[in-house]
C-alpha cells in the first residue's frame, strides 16, 4: 500500500510475458498515506476498464482478462475484482494472488506470529494499513473493496489460484478466503507452502520451492488463459 512501483516489477513482469504469452498491464497506482483508500483501488479499477476499452488495440482477448497481484497488489487484485462484479464490468476470466493481503484487523493466529524477524512483520502490516485506512483501521467503517476478508458475499469471483507460505503473516487471513471462495463456488487452486515465507521468491529466486512455485503460477496461467494448449483443457 506504501512503497513500489511498475520498475519494482518489472523483472517479475518480462518472464509473465515470455512464459505465458500474455499482454500485461502494469499499473502505477497512487500510495498511500498521501493517496489514502479508496484511490489505489480505484487507480487499478480504472486501469482493468481502460484494458477492456481498449483491448482491440492492445491485442487482448477481452474474454480472457486476468488480475495479478501479490502482497498489498494481492489485496487491491481481489477488491478489483470485488469492483468488476458489483458493478458488472468488465468479465474476469481469471485471479493470481500470491499470498495477498487482505484482512485489516489483523487478529488471526498468523499474524501475531511473524514479528521482528526481518521480512514483512505485524508492525509493518498495521503501518501499511494505518497508512491506507487511517482512524477506520479496525473499525467497522472498512470497504471490503480495500480489505477484501470483510466482503460478506464472494459469489461471482472468477476462477482463483492462491499461494501462501507456512511461515507468511497472511497465512490464515488467506486460508480462509480461499475456503469461502471454494464455499461461494468459486473453482480455486490452493498452495499453501510448508517452510515458505513471505515474498521468498523475490528474496532468493533460485531457491529450490522459489522456483517450484514460479512454475506452478506460470502452469496455472496458461491453463487459464490458454486452455486449449494445455493437456486438461478442451481439445
Amino acid at each position: 500500500m506504501i512503497t513500489g512501483s511498475v520498475l519494482t516489477d518489472h523483472r517479475q513482469v518480462l518472464p509473465l510475458v515470455e512464459a505465458v504469452d500474455a499482454v500485461v498491464v502494469s499499473v502505477e497506482y497512487r500510495l498511500a498515506p498521501v493517496h489514502p483508500d479508496p484511490a489505489p483501488v480505484e487507480d487499478r479499477y480504472a486501469a482493468l476498464l481502460w484494458m477492456a476499452r481498449n483491448a482491440s488495440a492492445l491485442g487482448i482477448d477481452p474474454g480472457r482478462l486476468a488480475l495479478y497481484g501479490g502482497s498489498a497488489g494481492g489485496g487491491l487484485a481481489v477488491g478489483v475484482a470485488l469492483l468488476a462484479r458489483d458493478r458488472r464490468h468488465p468479465h474476469l476470466a481469471f485471479q493470481m494472488l500470491p499470498y495477498p493481503m487482505l484482512d485489516d484487523r489483523n487478529t488471526t493466529p498468523s499474524s501475531h506470529e511473524i514479528t521482528d524477524i526481518g521480512i514483512w512483520d505485524r508492525a509493518a502490516n498495521l503501518q501499511g494499513w494505518q497508512s491506507l485506512l487511517g482512524d477506520r483501521l479496525g473499525t467497522d467503517h472498512v470497504s471490503p473493496y480495500a480489505a477484501p476478508a470483510r466482503a460478506d458475499d464472494l459469489s461471482g469471483l472468477p476462477p482463483t489460484y492462491l499461494y501462501v507460505g507456512g511461515l507468511g503473516l497472511f497465512r490464515d487471513e488467506d486460508l480462509n478466503y480461499a475456503n469461502r471462495l471454494m464455499q461461494a463456488g468459486v473453482p480455486v487452486e490452493l498452495h499453501a507452502c510448508p517452510g515458505g515465507i513471505h515474498a521468498g521468491e523475490l528474496l532468493a529466486p533460485d531457491a529450490e520451492l522459489s522456483t517450484r512455485n514460479t512454475n506452478y503460477r506460470m502452469t496455472a496461467l496458461n491453463r487459464a488463459l490458454h486452455p486449449s494448449r494445455t493437456p486438461d483443457g478442451p481439445q
